[in-house]
C-alpha cells in the first residue's frame, strides 16, 4: 500500500508539474491574433486608460486632446478638448480620469461630466516639472512621475526643482510627499493590484526598477527589475510586466523577458488592457492606437 501511495504521489507531482509547464509556456497572445490599427491620424498618442466599462480613453498631447475609444461600438471620438495637455491617464474608482495635465504644471481630476478639479500644482511651493504618468493604488492614494521635458507650449526654459522625482498624494492629501529623488529621469509606473510593489522606469538611466509600498505609501528596497526603460508601462493577471518604447517588451515578474510585441512605428508610447473583458491590450505609437488580442487579462 505504501508502495503504491507514493507511486500515485509522484504521478500527482509530475501532472501538476506539467500543468504549470503548459500555463507558463502558453503565448500570452490569443491564437492567431494580430495586431489591429484602431485610429490614427493624430499628431502624437499616449496615456491610455480604460474605464469601468472597459472604454479606452488616450491622448493627443500636442493637439491637447482626450479621445475616447467606445469598445461597444466601435467607434473613436474626442472626449475632451482644452485637457491641460494632459499625458497620462488612470481611472479611480468613481469613474474619474486622473490625468498629468503638464500644461500648467498639474495632476487633476476629470469627471465623467467633464467637470476639472485640480489635485495638486506643486511640491513644496516651487512648480513641478510636468507631471508625467501615474498610478492609484487600491486605497486611491496616488503616484506620479515628473520628469522635465521642454515643452514648446511653456513660457520657462528651465525647471524650478532641482531634480527629476516621483511623488505620492495620499487619499485626502492636498499634497505631495516625495517618495524618489534618486532617478535621472522616471517616467513610466505601474503598481500590482495587492498595493505591495511598484514598478518605476528611469527612462534616463534605461532601467526599470521595483519598490516595495509601505502602509504609509513610502516606498523601500529598491531593486533593478530588468535593463530597460519604459515610456509606459502595464501588468497582466499573471504579474507580467508590459514595459514600452521598441515595441512592446513583455517581463515576468521575475525579470525574464517572454515576449516582444512588434510595432511597425518609431516609438510606442504606453500600453493598457481595455474591452469589457479586459483582454485587449491597447497600445499607443506615435500617431496611432492599436489593440492585440490577449490569453491574459489587465488588472486594476
Amino acid at each position: 500500500m505504501k508502495t503504491k501511495f507514493i507511486f500515485l504521489s509522484a504521478i500527482a507531482s509530475l501532472m501538476f508539474a506539467l500543468q504549470n509547464c503548459n500555463a507558463q509556456d502558453k503565448d500570452i497572445v490569443a491564437e492567431g491574433a494580430e495586431l489591429q490599427l484602431v485610429a490614427n491620424g493624430y499628431e502624437f498618442t499616449e496615456g491610455p486608460a480604460a474605464d469601468k466599462d472597459g472604454n479606452v480613453f488616450f491622448t493627443d498631447q500636442p493637439n491637447d486632446h482626450i479621445i475616447e475609444y467606445d469598445v461597444e461600438a466601435d467607434s473613436v471620438f474626442v472626449f475632451m478638448e482644452g485637457a491641460g495637455r494632459s499625458n497620462g491617464l488612470y481611472f479611480d474608482d468613481e469613474n474619474n480620469l486622473i490625468a498629468c495635465a503638464d500644461e500648467e504644471f498639474q495632476l487633476i481630476k476629470i469627471s465623467p461630466n467633464k467637470d476639472i478639479e485640480v489635485l495638486v500644482d506643486d511640491f513644496e511651493g516651487k512648480k513641478l516639472n510636468g507631471p508625467n504618468d501615474l498610478w492609484i493604488a487600491e486605497d486611491g492614494g496616488i503616484y506620479l512621475t515628473d520628469p522635465y521635458y521642454q515643452r514648446p507650449y511653456w513660457d520657462r526654459t528651465s525647471p524650478d526643482l532641482e531634480s527629476q522625482n516621483v511623488y505620492y498624494l495620499a487619499p485626502g492629501s492636498k499634497s505631495l510627499t516625495m517618495v524618489v529623488d534618486d532617478l535621472v529621469q522616471p517616467n513610466g509606473i505601474i503598481g500590482t493590484p495587492d498595493g505591495k510593489t511598484l514598478y518605476i522606469a528611469d527612462i534616463g538611466d534605461k532601467k526599470t526598477y521595483s519598490y516595495t509600498i509601505a502602509e504609509d505609501g513610502s516606498l523601500s528596497d529598491k531593486s533593478l527589475f530588468v535593463e530597460m526603460d519604459s515610456d509606459g508601462m502595464t501588468l497582466d493577471h499573471q504579474g507580467n510586466v508590459y514595459i514600452t518604447g521598441d515595441g512592446v517588451t513583455v517581463f515576468d515578474k521575475n525579470g525574464k523577458q517572454i515576449k516582444h510585441i512588434k510595432i511597425d512605428e518609431n516609438w510606442t508610447a504606453n500600453v493598457t488592457f481595455g474591452g469589457k473583458d479586459r483582454q485587449t491590450l491597447f497600445i499607443t505609437a506615435m500617431d496611432a492606437l492599436y489593440s492585440l488580442k490577449m490569453n491574459v487579462k489587465g488588472v486594476r
